[in-house]
């Protein structure tokens, strides 16, 4: 008989692959979003650096993001399709961190490199 598409067990958007205890995030119709946004890779990769060694990330947004992220890279709550989309797909699958102790992505855009965290879902 003829062969079912679509079954199979390669199910996207299951994340069970991932390790730990991403326990896969509920939809989410805003985010509370930062970033750091850098022109060049160089500047970024200085910026990915002092995340690493501890800085937090509104302080480091507030000293090396070349938008106007003066509240420390804050975008404030956006809704689902306000954001640049290879930007909002990484934010989307983030999950919530704190400033001192942020968890977050970096991706390209025609504006340039950014770090992206993400306080809070909704």
């Amino acid at each position: 008989m003829g062969k079912n598409k679509g079954s199979g067990g390669d199910k996207k958007g299951k994340d069970s692959s991932s390790g730990g205890d991403k326990k896969g995030l509920k939809p989410a119709t805003a985010i509370n979003v930062r970033h750091i946004l850098c022109e060049k890779h160089s500047k970024k990769e200085e910026a990915l650096e002092k995340l690493r060694n501890g800085a937090k990330f509104d302080e480091v947004a507030r000293e090396m993001s070349e938008d106007k992220a003066r509240q420390g890279g804050s975008l404030g709550w956006k809704v689902r399709g306000s954001l640049n989309g290879d930007f909002e797909k990484a934010a989307y699958e983030l999950e919530p961190s704190t400033t001192a102790n942020p968890k977050y992505v970096e991706v390209k855009t025609g504006f340039g490199y950014h770090i992206i965290m993400v306080e809070g879902r909704k």
